[in-house]
């Protein structure tokens, strides 16, 4: 966290101190509209465009329509920032075998590449020439949660997955096992089809008729605050309440009032919101000046939300960055 605050400050001062040259043409890429963790991403974004905006450069935000056909989409949105000559793309990387060839001929036309919210991040951000990162380590989160929940008493743990391929999730239920069997539990994934994506009543009749069916699970963690919505309506439909806690990646207001109320446990944060700005801003700087962090990768989580710290978390809802 002390890094980050340095990052964020040294953007800030960056900001200050532009003159009327930045002309930086930027794409934003991102997942989908419907996805409410990218209101967060979005917010991150527009702040660092006004300022990129106001010294003569452009910001294009660009997302998916859906996560159907995930990786062919993303390479879509890539093809077309080449196409509109941006001199930089700032991306996750969740699907690299389709994502990593069409950056790497992104890269070679010149246009730089600073990514963020990634799987593989340290990897990946080689292949593709990658200035910088800026998000959290999905495994190293998904451990804290898993040894979160362990610690807290859970035996058994239900990792859902609600784009299954996608590497970043995958590596966030591989964390909760690690952490989870590390302090004695054990860890089952539970695959959705991505059709269910932003389904909540499917959503929750699935993991349902999975909680009626195995009646020894005792904790439940979703990979996006959608998901553990959907997660809620399943445990009290199946009337398991009483003893299946609930966890998630990522944060929106229900969570953070589901736990404010005692009925959730905890949410893992990643905190988009400075990596959306800092990978914008990072972008443009280096594309005009070739101003670059020392600190890479630029880590912004993971931080644990849970009831001892869950009033300021809400301020930050409040205010469209957390």
């Amino acid at each position: 966290m002390k890094k980050l605050a340095t990052a964020l400050i040294a953007s800030a001062a960056l900001a200050a101190m532009i003159p009327s040259a930045m002309a930086a043409n930027i794409a934003v890429i991102a997942g989908s509209a419907n996805d409410a963790f990218f209101n967060t991403i979005k917010k991150g974004v527009d702040d660092a465009a006004l300022v990129i905006q106001k010294n003569g450069g452009k910001v294009t935000y660009m997302t998916v329509q859906n996560y159907d056909n995930f990786g062919p989409d993303l390479v879509g949105l890539i093809n077309s920032a080449v196409s509109q000559k941006v001199d930089g793309i700032a991306i996750p990387v969740w699907v690299p075998e389709a994502q990593v060839p069409a950056l790497q001929e992104a890269a070679k036309k010149g246009i730089k590449i600073m990514m963020y919210n990634s799987a593989g991040a340290a990897d990946t951000k080689s292949k593709v020439s990658g200035i910088n990162y800026f998000g959290s380590d999905e495994h190293v989160a998904g451990v804290a949660g898993g040894d979160y929940f362990a610690k807290g008493g859970a035996k058994k743990i239900i990792c859902v997955i609600q784009v299954p391929g996608a590497v970043n999730l995958e590596n966030r239920c591989a964390g909760v096992k690690e952490g989870a069997e590390k302090a004695g539990a054990k860890v089952e994934n539970l695959e959705l089809p991505s059709t269910l994506q932003g389904d909540a009543a499917g959503t929750a009749e699935a993991l349902k008729a999975q909680l009626l069916k195995e009646g020894d699970v005792d904790a439940v963690i979703t990979l996006g605050a959608q998901t553990a919505d959907a997660a809620a309506q399943a445990i009290q439909q199946a009337n398991v309440g009483a003893k299946v806690k609930l966890g998630t990646f990522d944060m929106s207001k229900s969570v953070l009032d589901r736990i404010k109320a005692g009925t959730q446990a905890m949410a893992i944060d990643q905190q988009p919101y400075p990596q959306s700005f800092l990978a914008t801003t990072m972008l443009a700087a280096n594309i005009d000046w070739g101003i670059a962090l020392a600190t890479d990768p630029v880590l912004t989580g993971p931080a644990i939300v849970d009831s001892k710290n869950i009033d300021a978390a809400l301020k930050g809802v409040a205010a469209g960055t957390r």
